[in-house]
């Protein structure tokens, strides 16, 4: 059954940057959530599920690419369905429409996704870069880069971006331990960010990470 579990009490208080309401979705014959309801304040939250629970699917439907079946989204008072545009000005999904970039150099891929964010971060993505040791690539096209490196790129970008709604899908996924670790790293700081609230997916809940909420999937 979906469930939502909040972390700690204190976030309880935070004011609600995403709210999700009686989301449905599904696919023919097969239904991955029905009448989900959960807030998403400031900070660190974990989607969790099992394969095949919904979790890319949810992330989807959280960053206004999907429509859901049925119910509502909003972000910072602003409706999906009243104001689709102004909606997915305030989220941004890693990764999303990679595919177009396949053909330029990962300077040329940043350069696009700084161009969407008033605030996106240079210092931020600089240690990224480094952290994620992606100077080497950075001067290849898209294409030439490995599965791991291309994770790790929208990674970074999605982190630097300092979207309001920041949703990245398995972000531990194809990387090296040194990558994952330093990660792990990131997303620690993420949970104190007072201006973002940072969504991730995964099929356990890690234990050394402040979550501020948790939207269990089921396994």
């Amino acid at each position: 059954m979906d469930s939502v579990i909040d972390l700690p009490a204190d976030t309880l208080r935070q004011p609600a940057v995403l709210r999700a309401r009686e989301l449905s979705f599904g696919h023919t014959g097969l239904v991955l959530f029905e009448e989900l309801s959960f807030t998403l304040p400031a900070g660190l939250s974990l989607v969790r599920g099992g394969d095949g629970r919904g979790k890319t699917t949810l992330l989807r439907l959280l960053s206004g690419g999907v429509r859901p079946r049925a119910g509502r989204l909003e972000v910072r008072g602003i409706e999906l369905d009243r104001d689709p545009s102004g909606y997915r000005r305030q989220v941004h999904l890693a990764g999303a429409g990679a595919e177009a970039f396949e053909q330029v150099t990962p300077v040329e891929a940043l350069a696009a996704v700084r161009a969407q964010w008033p605030d996106f971060d240079l210092d931020l993505l600089d240690a990224l870069v480094e952290g994620l040791s992606l100077q080497e690539h950075m001067g290849k096209k898209l294409f030439m880069l490995s599965t791991g490196s291309r994770r790790k790129l929208w990674l970074a970008a999605a982190l630097a971006s300092r979207a309001p709604v920041t949703l990245v899908d398995d972000p531990f996924g194809a990387l090296d331990r040194p990558s994952i670790a330093f990660v792990r790293e990131r997303l620690h700081a993420a949970a104190g960010d007072p201006d973002r609230a940072l969504v991730f997916s995964g099929w356990e809940t890690p234990p050394d990470l402040p979550l501020a909420t948790v939207v269990d999937l089921g396994d």
